[in-house]
Order: C-alpha cells, then structure tokens, then sequence
C-alpha cells in the first residue's frame, strides 16, 4: 500500500565531500549490498568515486586495479548480492567540508511505498546537480533520508518542467521500471500552454530529432531526417485568449517515445512554441508573457501510469495542475 500523499520540508541540506583522506592513500574493499545488486560496475565506480573522469574509471578498469571477487571484470560486468569490489586509491583534489544552506522548498509527496517514491517536482527546480547546479532533487532527498540504502531517478524532466517524478528505493524496481520505460509500456501525459490555435482535437507528430551540443556544451535538439524516431500525440483542450500575446493553447501531450525536449521540440517545429520555453520558445513573447508575471515554462507532467515492479499492478500517478496554468487561464478568461 502507497502512503497518503504529504509534503517533505527540506529547509536545510549539508553536503559535505564524499572522498576523504584514507581513500586517496589505500585501497578499499566494499561489499555490495542489496540496494547495489545487478548495477553495472561503471556506474557503481562513478556513484563511489564523484568527480573522477568517466575515461579514468574505464582506465581502471581495463588495467586490473578494478576487481570483483579478486578477479578482473569489464565496466559492463553486473555486481551481485555479497560481491567483493575492490576500489583501488584515487587521489581527488579535496574541497573543504562546509555546510550550504539550500533553498527553504517542500516536495509534495503523490505516492510512496517500499518500492517506489513519487513526487510532485517544481518548476525551476533540477532532478540533479551538475552543469552549475550544486544540488538537485536527488541530492536533497538523499541528504533528507540519510538511512536510505537506495534512491534513483527513474527518469528526468527539464529543470523548468514540473509533475510527477519518480524514485526507485531498490534497485530491483530501477531495473523493471527502465524496462517498461525501453519497451514504451508506460503511458507519461503533459498539460502544455502553447502560442497560438492549436486545433481541439488529436494529432499525432512523427519527426526524427537530433540531439546535439553547442560550442558552449549545451543541448539542442532539431528535427532531422537523420534522428532518432520521435512520437508525440497532442490534443487541443481549450483556447484563450491573453492581451498581449493573443490566442494560447492548453494542450496534453502523450509522449510515445521518450527524447531529450521531445515535446518542447515538437511544438516549436509545428509553429506553437510553449510559453516561457527559453530554449525553443519566442523569446518576444517570452518577455511580453515575463512582463505580464507568466515567468514559467508552461510544460507539466501530469500523468504518469505503469506497472509496478513488485506486483505488476497497473499504477497511475497524478499531479495537480499547476496553479500557474489555472491563474493563466482564468486571467484570459477575465478579459
């Protein structure tokens, strides 16, 4: 059974290096345990040693300084219940410990139980740290449940989209659930607020996307016939109209398939851009909207159904629409 739905405050979060002085002079000899079991060895390494170059790691690895069991092992090998890894002595550069207050926020809790946890993430808030981010989702609510064995995006959203997110609390239900995420068995649905008349009804977009990364190391992506095949059904729900920016749209979007600013990309290449998207929007109509106090991306995953990895269940989670939406809304209705 999954909990009522409540909030976690998260007022203050302390981080603190993760490597010390002992591991840059010894090696060490760490037992997997059943939050680990069936990882790959890669990513073990990376979650142990943060900070090391992924080439170092593989390096590693390939030279035998890396061991499961005594024995040497490939970055793919799968570590089990009770496995030996032998992690020799890396020597990071060292920041100091010190504490960093994060931002006073309470994460709304849509599901939880033994398995799985799902939250309500906000908007502007990122699912990890990295790219100039100190913390994200993840590393708050690690540092807020300091007795858990194991927590694990399932998956992602953009640092501006808000909705359901969910965690895994055992790597066994990670696993399952990345499965159904590959083989498209789960059903992921969007609230989307986007310029102009988008018609109410149904329409399937099939366009190819290409991911790539600017001199700056950002990512783009656009529609080409050289990309990966990419599927989103959009359905027109309401039109209004805002003094400024004319007619917008609420739309859902039900991903098909799952890439990187799918939907973001899809609406901007059929002509309605979503409303404050930074990356792919009308940046005129972004400011005009800024201007009128609509400062968000107007994107929300509202919807996400899959099976549960324990018992197979078809489990459906929703969030809220946003008050944002609602606000926006009413204020075109009010002209």
């Amino acid at each position: 059974m999954g909990v009522a739905p409540h909030t976690i405050g998260m007022n203050k979060v302390e981080y603190i290096s993760v490597t010390d002085q002992a591991d840059a002079r010894a090696s060490r000899l760490v037992k997997v345990d059943e939050g680990q079991e069936g990882q790959r060895l890669d990513n073990f390494l990376a979650q142990r040693l943060k900070g090391v170059p992924k080439s170092h790691l593989y390096k590693m690895i390939r030279s035998g300084e890396v061991r499961i069991n005594g024995g040497r092992c490939a970055a793919d090998s799968r570590i089990q219940l009770g496995d030996q890894v032998r992690i020799p002595p890396v020597r990071l550069g060292l920041r100091p410990l010190c504490a960093v207050s994060a931002p006073a926020i309470d994460l709304s809790v849509l599901w939880e139980d033994e398995d799985l946890l799902a939250i309500d993430k906000p908007t502007g808030l990122a699912v990890h740290g990295g790219s100039g981010v100190a913390h994200g989702v993840i590393e708050r609510l690690r540092a807020s449940r300091p007795s858990a064995k194991f927590l694990e995006l399932v998956h992602r959203l953009d640092r501006g989209t808000s909705g359901v997110l969910l965690i895994a609390k055992r790597r066994s239900a990670l696993v399952h659930l990345h499965a159904q995420l590959r083989a498209g068995l789960t059903d992921k649905r969007y609230r989307v607020i986007v310029i102009g008349r988008w018609p109410l009804r149904s329409k399937r977009i099939n366009w190819p996307l290409l991911r790539t990364l600017t001199a700056t190391g950002e990512r783009m992506v656009y529609v080409r016939s050289d990309g990966q095949s990419a599927s989103t059904i959009l359905t027109g729900l309401q039109h209004v109209e805002l003094p400024a920016l004319g007619v917008v749209s609420l739309v859902e979007a039900k991903l098909e398939t799952g890439r990187t600013h799918q939907i973001r990309v899809h609406c901007a290449h059929a002509g309605f851009p979503i409303v404050g998207d930074d990356r792919y929007g009308d940046f005129a109509l972004n400011a005009q909207a800024a201007a009128l106090g609509w400062r968000r991306m107007y994107l929300h995953a509202w919807s996400l159904q899959f099976a549960h990895p324990r018992n197979n269940e078809i489990l459906r989670v929703e969030a809220p629409q946003p008050e944002g939406f609602d606000r926006l809304i009413a204020h075109a209705s009010s002209f």
